[in-house]
């Protein structure tokens, strides 16, 4: 099983991770690591905050969460975001293993 080896930061039901964003892609997807980050293509440009929003509807779909539990805490403006996730503790076991096994 490969190993993920993303930035993040768990307290209080709150996952913070670091995703590095590639706007203009041909697809929307979340495509692994690097660097330390969860690295997501999206297929919106980097216009008044388009790639934004595309960013956290293919988070909250590859999660399986509502788009109101992401938010963009910095970077908003970098292609490199610190996005939380507010999520319950039975919920962070599920999503930390569906991003191993779409990597594994």
């Amino acid at each position: 099983m490969k190993q993920l080896l993303i930035e993040y930061s768990l307290k209080n039901n709150r996952l913070d991770i670091r995703v590095q964003v590639v706007p203009r892609a041909s697809k929307s997807e979340v495509v692994g690591e690097h660097n330390g980050s969860l690295r997501v293509r999206v297929a919106a440009p980097p216009v008044d905050g388009a790639a934004n929003e595309e960013l956290i509807r293919v988070l909250a779909r590859k999660f399986e969460l509502p788009r109101r539990a992401l938010s963009i805490v910095r970077g908003e403006a970098s292609r490199i975001k610190h996005v939380r996730i507010e999520i319950g503790t039975r919920d962070l076991k599920a999503l930390l293993r569906s991003l191993v096994a779409d990597n594994g």
